[in-house]
């Protein structure tokens, strides 16, 4: 059994202060503490690991999802990893498909398509594309604090200026306001929406939950921004942690539909595959006291579980305290005039955008 890591080792500023054994490879390593305290460059670096990003050379942008549960088919992601370290977060695991580790390794070794708009435009140039909503990301946030210098979204939401392809987008990040612009041209074609996540007002709490994210106060200007520049706005409180963020979520809802929102919908918590040991490395580290409550509720939902990964009942969960959750939640939406969905974008105006030579169909 591999020695416990020491307090002094633990790092800062991160979601999961662990790299979990990747599930694909046979081979693990484990940290030997005892010889590290008289290291101090190295407990050092241990406490402040820097945050590598690497190119990554796919030859596609986008993806394709058939899950019942997922409200879209296509998504477009700029990057793989995330820098915002939500110790929650599902995408966690697509990191082993690297060779990598769902923890540390998902927040600090971060992948970026430096060519995902010209990818984009090749992918509306295809003859057999017939034009639906795209959702920048699918995956990890298509807003995280690289996309700043970077500017890849950016580039992709020009391509679908040009194209007049309909686009969703999901961030909690208020970095999206940079792109007010564009965003509201494809809003006044009905081609933009906006989905905010936010969970909790509790800034404490998000400083260690979600250690990158933009605070829940600018998250709500984000929605004020949005709303104000003729954005259609979803508040997707997500995720509804039991014991821990749901008590939030009616107050939640009063002022993100007091800043502009006009729909809200929730998923509970999910913790698939290595996400589990993250999740609950982190609660054991910063909510002990709550550690044992979480788990209790979490399986009084999952069905004696902390997981479930079942169509259907894996964003909800299922049982009494589930259905007081859900009921809770509707009412309130009820209450502040929010609907359950933003309407859906156009699609008519389609048409394909110039390829990568700069040159325009002519049909």
């Amino acid at each position: 059994m591999a020695a416990e890591r020491p307090d002094q080792t633990r790092p800062v500023g991160r979601g999961s202060s662990e790299n979990p054994a990747n599930r694909f490879l046979s081979v693990h390593r484990e940290p030997d503490y005892e010889h590290l305290a008289d290291d101090e460059e190295f407990l050092k670096e241990l406490r402040r690991p820097r945050t590598q990003y690497f190119r990554d050379s796919a030859r596609t942008i986008i993806s394709e999802n058939d899950s019942p549960d997922v409200p879209f088919r296509y998504s477009l992601n700029p990057y793989r990893g995330c820098l915002h370290g939500c110790s929650y977060c599902y995408a966690r695991p697509t990191h082993e498909y690297l060779g990598l580790s769902a923890g540390l390794d998902f927040e600090t070794k971060i992948f970026y398509r430096d060519d995902a708009p010209r990818l984009f435009r090749d992918w509306l140039n295809r003859p057999a594309w017939q034009c639906e909503t795209i959702m920048l990301s699918g995956v990890t946030d298509c807003y995280q604090p690289v996309e700043r210098d970077l500017r890849i979204t950016r580039g992709c939401l020009e391509v679908a200026l040009e194209a007049r392809q309909p686009v969703s987008l999901i961030t909690k990040n208020a970095l999206i306001l940079r792109d007010l612009d564009l965003l509201s041209k494809l809003a006044e074609q009905h081609l933009c929406r906006v989905a905010i996540s936010l969970s909790t007002l509790d800034q404490s709490l998000t400083r260690v939950l979600e250690p990158a994210c933009s605070s829940p106060a600018a998250r709500l200007e984000a929605i004020r921004g949005l709303s104000e520049s003729g954005v259609p706005v979803h508040l997707m409180t997500a995720p509804l942690i039991p014991g821990l963020t749901d008590v939030d979520f009616p107050e939640v809802l009063r002022l993100a539909a007091t800043a502009g929102a006009r729909s809200a919908g929730y998923i509970l918590v999910r913790l698939p595959l290595t996400v589990e040991p993250v999740f609950l490395e982190w609660l054991q580290r910063h909510r002990p006291d709550q550690q044992q409550k979480v788990q209790s509720r979490l399986r009084s939902i999952r069905g004696g579980k902390l997981s479930q990964s079942e169509f259907h009942v894996r964003m909800r969960g299922e049982g009494v305290f589930a259905e007081q959750i859900a009921a809770l939640f509707r009412l309130n939406r009820r209450k502040n005039g929010l609907s359950e969905q933003l309407s859906p974008l156009r699609t008519d105006l389609f048409r394909p955008p110039a390829d990568s030579a700069g040159q325009r169909s002519l049909f």
